[in-house]
């Protein structure tokens, strides 16, 4: 049976490159995620050669190649004309620098804040074009929900609303499931769940009537068990599934939904260790006494120095979320899903195809490694059962626990 003769060199490979750049020519530019997907898609057409016959070969090459390329690709753009975007915690981190780069480019910006005097505020005030408008929200307050919704409506008249950006998050909390007081997991709640959703449900009708945008803030914390983060976690996962669930429902309505799962950046809260240690001194002064025996002050304070030590790692440039935020507003297709950052992309890979056991040690490697809690060390007595289970209702005192990003 006579073989077809394959092109020396990789030819079919240059025809399908030649054929997919000219067609997405206008939205690829030059860099290394182009150049890598290139090199391999050249590894694959080499295997190709040596174990396909050509015509199956060839359709895996294409298909191989016109789905990476494609995803490289930047959907074309809608103007920006006179459309109007909320965007909550411009206090710091993303949301400022989102403000500030949408309010460049002619977007109409209005800009939630914990405090109208505060730094953030101050910054945007003296940078940014008398369109952007500031409100002072705390999405734990329905009262300042209420106000922004009728803000919001007051201020888009003439424009409508074309974007929501549901950025202000929290998390207070860094320590296991069994230390964390559950009025952590409700404070973390309150503002990435229920506020959001609060503000978001009272801005669809404005919303749909312009076919809007709805961007949230995610993180790979609600798709994966980060050591002690469970408080947080579990609130992004409830917002990941909600945007899943209105992506669907606002299909027909035509408002697409998309939801931003960042790396670690180097925002203010990030920055902050004074925070994070106030938080770990109050953890410890109100942890129940059969619980700091079990676990141990210094296995707190471990988890302490590995979450901080893990912070140094975070990126310094915020220009990749901004972009990503930038994106699903503005492309004629936006993501569902975003993934700016390094590494996130093999973090994902990692944790869906990966054992269990190798996605836990990933996660603890460049995370947080717990070690042994005292209880479980070597000469230790056995540790008693809980008796005082009802103590570890929150004695969480403190202001609001809304923190912009």
């Amino acid at each position: 049976m006579e073989r077809w003769p394959w092109p020396s060199g990789g030819a079919w490979l240059l025809v399908a490159a030649r054929a997919l750049l000219q067609l997405l020519r206008a939205d690829l530019h030059l860099g290394r995620p182009l150049l890598a997907t290139l090199a391999l898609l050249a590894a694959l057409d080499w295997l190709c050669q040596r174990l396909l016959p050509p015509p199956a070969a060839l359709a895996v090459l294409a298909a191989a190649g016109w789905i990476a390329l494609s995803r490289l690709a930047r959907s074309p753009r809608l103007p920006v004309a006179t459309r109007a975007v909320l965007i909550t915690g411009c206090d710091s981190g993303f949301g400022k620098e989102t403000a500030k780069k949408l309010d460049a480019m002619g977007f109409t910006v209005l800009a939630t804040v914990l405090e109208l005097d505060g730094p953030g505020a101050l910054e945007l005030r003296a940078c940014c074009s008398p369109r952007l408008r500031l409100l002072q929200m705390d999405l734990t307050k329905p009262a300042d929900i209420s106000r922004a919704l009728e803000f919001t409506k007051a201020h888009t008249t003439s424009t409508g609303l074309w974007g929501l950006v549901n950025n202000a998050g929290h998390n207070d909390v860094v320590a296991d499931v069994e230390l964390s007081p559950v009025a952590t997991f409700r404070s973390c709640m309150e503002v990435n769940f229920f506020g959001a959703l609060e503000l978001t449900k009272g801005l669809l009708p404005l919303l749909r009537r312009s076919k809007g945008r709805i961007v949230t803030l995610g993180s790979p914390a609600g798709d994966m068990p980060y050591p002690c983060l469970a408080a947080y976690g579990t609130s992004k996962a409830a917002m990941a599934l909600l945007m899943d669930t209105f992506s669907c429902e606002l299909l027909p309505w035509g408002v697409k939904v998309s939801v931003i799962q960042p790396g670690c950046f180097k925002t203010e809260s990030v920055l902050n260790v004074g925070h994070w240690e106030r938080r770990k001194r109050l953890l410890l002064a109100n942890l129940p006494r059969e619980l700091l025996q079990a676990y141990g002050e210094d296995y707190i304070e471990h988890l302490h120095g590995q979450f901080l030590h893990s912070l140094r790692l975070a990126l310094p440039d915020l220009s990749p979320v901004v972009d990503a935020i930038t994106d699903a507003l503005l492309a004629a297709q936006p993501r569902r899903r975003y993934y700016p950052g390094h590494g996130v992309g093999l973090m994902y890979f990692i944790h869906y195809y990966l054992p269990e056991g190798l996605r836990r040690r990933f996660l603890q490697t460049f995370f947080i490694s717990p070690c042994l809690p005292r209880a479980l060390r070597p000469g230790q007595p056995s540790p008693s059962p809980v008796q005082d289970a009802a103590q570890d209702a929150d004695p969480n005192p403190g202001p609001s626990p809304t923190a912009a990003r």
